[in-house]
């Protein structure tokens, strides 16, 4: 039975990864069918569906919109779509301007907006969710205290200034999708343009008034510059080959001054609008039906890219991945209580292991091909990547040695990074637009996976030591064939590591002297890759001219872990140099914990042998004559 059941908890594994591939059938509303049409926001074409789910994501850090959050486990929330939300704010704003979406816990900044801070379950309140109603009478505090922080340096922002700025950035998104549909939102656009062009009107005025120096209606002026920072949903038939697409404003107001009629993509969501309004599926369903077909011919290219975006979307590759490896790593624990007798514990983690990297590896094929680049291109793919390949690493150490240590840190590593990964995208669009010097697929399939590869070896290696160290210290599973064993693997996984992130670095060298005009400018981001390589190659140095043995080397690695997570984390948050895209403060905190428990175990690392569980020797035992272990007679204490 025990020969089998691994290959039994695996296949059911499988059966729920394959069983979600299936998109189940739509009994209503055809809500489905309106996420898959196309629209241009941060630069690029994506479904009503990403734009949904990456807006939500900011908002309140989940996928759907929990409408009914102050009620207990127990009971059942009213849960709706990304894409059902995001109707409901273009269409029906005053209905939407109530749902609590908002997610706010600075206890600060609760107190600001005269927030309640508790949950209070007569009052429909969970304590950390709020609405647009109950925000905006405090929205001039908040306005006022948010420019107040921006003029704080970005290193010197507290919690409750950072809880500002992201506020004010969220609530600025959130009503700037309110003029996403324009006149067409309110389901009658003959009736609503005249009224919308004479606001256009004077918001244009406006920005003359304050252009030459005049007064100027300043809610005139933020209305009409809203109006050209929504997102692009028109399209635009100037060239066959290459279709572009224009925001409500932009397409309106030309038609307008000539005398021509709104565009059928204008009456297409007039007519889908009219029926959410009347809450009429039937006629919604047509409207969106009709639309797509609209849309076929000149714009199969950005159906269809839509269409396998918003599959991608609803499969979750990565959050499936990271189930499995929390489930190996479950196992692999069960497996270090018994190692003899629950050797199928073992080839479960295994297996399980083998099973993520599949959905892993399949869901960084179809984001790459989803971008149409290599599989670093931001922090949040750097982390996926990282992931990946930590996991083959991880698979090949299993492989030659067959003692869990490898399914360990496939499944830590893997989990790990994954959750990384989920926070980044808490920052918005994950397949954002590439800045100029990243557009390029040549590099970017050549230096910065490499040197993500270096990344993710120099992790792997770290890990390993983390092993030794906790096996050494407090247990004694740490035999001396498995420090062997574990050194061995450390030292090879760490040559691997310097190999790869030194021809990484020289590889970024190239690109900035083509990009930069110079090979090396003591950026921080190349200060960080070239401290990586220097690190590796000194701990292998220590190692070939016997500076440290095994426990020296283990702390030696578990130190490239600081340098590592430094390199790809820390300077970024700086703020400064060429290199410091995808900025995120929120993660300082994080980077900073993890950085001390490294701290931590590297003391603990050098404590003495002695007091290392696997390196004591076993308490004489008194045979029952008396005698010691080692056979000589006991004697009374003096």
């Amino acid at each position: 039975m025990k020969r089998w059941l691994p290959w039994v908890i695996v296949a059911v594994f499988a059966a729920w990864v394959v069983g979600s591939l299936r998109v189940p059938p739509e009994k209503n509303w055809a809500y489905d069918q309106f996420g898959r049409l196309p629209v241009v926001a941060n630069g690029r074409t994506q479904p009503f569906d990403s734009l949904a789910r990456n807006t939500l994501l900011q908002l309140r850090e989940k996928q759907t919109a929990n409408l009914e959050p102050w009620k207990d486990w127990n009971e059942k929330p009213r849960i709706i779509s990304a894409t059902e939300w995001l109707l409901g704010v273009m269409i029906k704003p005053e209905l939407a301007d109530t749902w609590p979406v908002f997610r706010i816990d600075n206890p600060d900044l609760k107190g600001l907006l005269d927030l309640p801070a508790d949950p209070d379950k007569a009052k429909h309140l969970d304590g950390k969710h709020y609405s647009w109603q109950q925000i905006q009478p405090k929205l001039s505090d908040l306005e006022r205290e948010t420019v107040r922080a921006g003029k704080i340096d970005n290193s010197k922002r507290g919690p409750y200034d950072q809880a500002l700025i992201k506020l004010w950035n969220n609530q600025t998104i959130y009503n700037r999708l309110k003029y996403t549909l324009g006149p067409a939102g309110s389901g009658d656009l003959d009736a609503r343009m005249t009224a919308y062009l004479t606001k256009v009107e004077a918001g244009r005025n406006a920005f003359m008034a304050r252009r030459e120096g005049k007064d100027f209606d300043s809610a005139a002026l933020g209305w009409f510059s809203d109006q050209f920072e929504t997102p692009l949903i028109v399209p635009v038939e100037k060239d066959a080959a290459h279709p572009q697409w224009a925001r409500v404003a932009e397409s309106v107001i030309p038609a307008a001054n000539s005398g021509a009629t709104p565009g059928f993509a204008l009456q297409a969501y007039n007519r889908i609008s009219k029926a959410f309004l009347n809450d009429n599926p039937a006629e919604f369903n047509a409207a969106v039906a009709d639309y797509q077909n609209q849309l076929a011919g000149k714009f199969d290219r950005e159906l269809k890219k839509s269409a396998q975006e918003q599959y991608f979307n609803h499969i979750e590759p990565f959050y499936k991945a990271m189930i499995l490896f929390l489930g190996a790593l479950l196992f692999v624990l069960a497996y270090w209580f018994k190692p003899k007798q629950w050797e199928w514990m073992r080839v479960t983690a295994v297996g399980l292991v083998g099973l993520a990297l599949v959905v892993h590896t399949a869901g960084l094929i179809f984001r790459m091909y989803l971008e149409g680049r290599p599989p670093v291109t931001n922090l949040y793919s750097s982390a996926i990547f990282i992931g990946w390949g930590a996991t083959v690493l991880g698979l090949i150490l299993e492989r030659f040695w067959r003692n869990s240590i490898g399914a360990m840190v496939s499944s830590i590593i893997g989990f790990t990074t994954l959750i990384i990964a989920h926070h980044l995208a808490l920052t918005g669009d994950t397949m954002e637009m590439m800045r100029a010097v990243l557009d390029t697929n040549f590099w970017l399939a050549t230096h910065v996976v490499v040197v993500t590869l270096g990344y993710a070896s120099t992790f792997v290696a770290g890990i390993l030591a983390v092993i030794f160290i906790v096996q050494g210290l407090f247990t004694r599973a740490l035999t001396p064939e498995l420090a062997k064993s574990l050194n061995r693997m450390i030292y090879g996984i760490i040559c691997f590591a310097t190999l790869f992130s030194f021809v990484g670095t020289v590889l970024g060298g190239i690109w900035a002297d083509q990009s930069w005009g110079r090979f090396w400018g003591w950026d921080p981001k190349e200060n960080g890759a070239l401290i990586i390589v220097l690190w590796n190659a000194l701990v292998l140095h220590a190692r070939w001219g016997g500076l440290v043995r095994e426990r020296g080397l283990a702390n030696m690695a578990i130190v490239g872990n600081i340098v590592t997570s430094w390199s790809w984390f820390g300077v970024n948050m700086l703020g400064i140099g060429l290199h410091s895209y995808g900025f995120t403060s929120a993660a300082f905190t994080w980077l900073m914990t993890f950085v001390t428990s490294q701290i931590i175990l590297v003391v603990l690392g050098c404590l003495p042998k002695t007091m290392w569980l696997s390196f004591r020797e076993p308490a004489a035992q008194e045979s029952q004559g008396g005698r010691s272990s080692a056979g000589k007679p006991a004697t009374a204490a003096t």
